[in-house]
């Protein structure tokens, strides 16, 4: 698509938000492998300048889901309605009119995902508490039957085992970890998801959380899911003394039950373990990783045989 072609989609785009509004600009903003991002800055009537987010669901995330833009204007809505801190929608289009694929626009939140000028113990107790928000949702009230459940997920993952060659050692591993485990007897009731609740997907202003984005992982089922997962990436972001404080912070915030966190530790493992080398930024930074990586799964197991020795 060419410049024009693509000025002129977005022309049209405004013009079905608001007539009378004029398209000023438009911008490329972060927004993960599966989906284009697009900052769209328009001028009202009286002069009043509005920004947007345009985000158009690409080839994989439809094929995970085909109704996965209406499904996220939905989600976003209803979390929006109960005062969580995410995007206000604003439309959603799956007609392939002005964009081959579906979009959703939702409000600009003016922020960025670095958390300074606050410290990372500020910024953990302000994640922990966030989390704990977003767990103490009434889904139930909000008619989201599309969001999927994430203990299925995880059973998904661990059957599809690849080829033995492709295989890493960390890899086969975690998953004789989780099938020594077996199947968990539920201990919490289930509550709602955000399923990659880390540092990149939260949208900071002068120190303070000012939204969660980025929903498309959302699902219901053991808080602990969530906490696992977002504990491997503040390990990352920000060190174990960091991810220790968070995680002290959240479960001082609730009243679940933590005996399975190691289950869920090695879970996010699993999920994260063949995507390193994607998401560091250079081969020092996945040396890295991949340390920490090790650490988090080292530890997990720790507790794991701990409790298995228990009375």
């Amino acid at each position: 698509m060419t410049d024009s072609q693509d000025g002129a989609r977005f022309e049209s785009l405004v013009r079905r938000l608001d007539p009378s509004s004029r398209l000023l600009r438009t911008w490329p903003l972060h927004g993960g492998v599966s989906a284009r991002v697009t900052g769209v800055e328009v001028e009202r009537p009286d002069g009043e300048i509005k920004r947007l987010v345009v985000r158009q669901h690409g080839a994989a995330d439809l094929r995970a889901n085909p109704r996965v833009a209406a499904d996220e204007f939905k989600l976003l809505g209803a979390l929006h309605s109960a005062r969580l801190p995410v995007p206000a929608p604003y439309h959603v289009d799956e007609s392939g009119e002005v964009f081959a694929s579906p979009y959703v626009v939702v409000e600009h939140v003016d922020g960025t995902t670095d958390p300074s000028p606050t410290t990372a113990v500020e910024a953990a107790d302000q994640l922990a508490t966030c989390l704990s928000r977003i767990h103490r949702v009434d889904w139930a009230s909000l008619n989201l039957p599309f969001l999927p459940r994430q203990d299925e997920r995880c059973a998904r993952l661990l059957r599809a085992r690849p080829e033995q060659a492709a295989e890493s050692p960390d890899e086969h591993r975690i998953r004789d970890a989780l099938a020594a485990i077996g199947p968990l007897k539920r201990r919490n009731r289930s509550v709602l998801l955000h399923g990659d609740f880390w540092p990149g997907n939260v949208l900071w202003n002068d120190g303070r959380l000012v939204a969660v984005i980025d929903w498309e992982d959302a699902a219901i089922g053991d808080p602990l899911a969530d906490l696992g997962n977002s504990r491997l990436e503040i390990l990352w972001a920000f060190g174990i003394a960091t991810m220790q404080r968070f995680t002290a912070r959240y479960l001082a915030m609730s009243t679940i039950d933590a005996a399975h966190l190691p289950y869920w530790d090695l879970c996010a493992s699993l999920r994260s373990v063949a995507r390193i080398g994607e998401w560091a930024t250079d081969d020092a930074d996945e040396a890295r990783m991949r340390e920490a990586h090790r650490w988090f799964v080292d530890q997990a197991m720790r507790l794991v045989q701990d409790q298995g020795r228990s009375p």
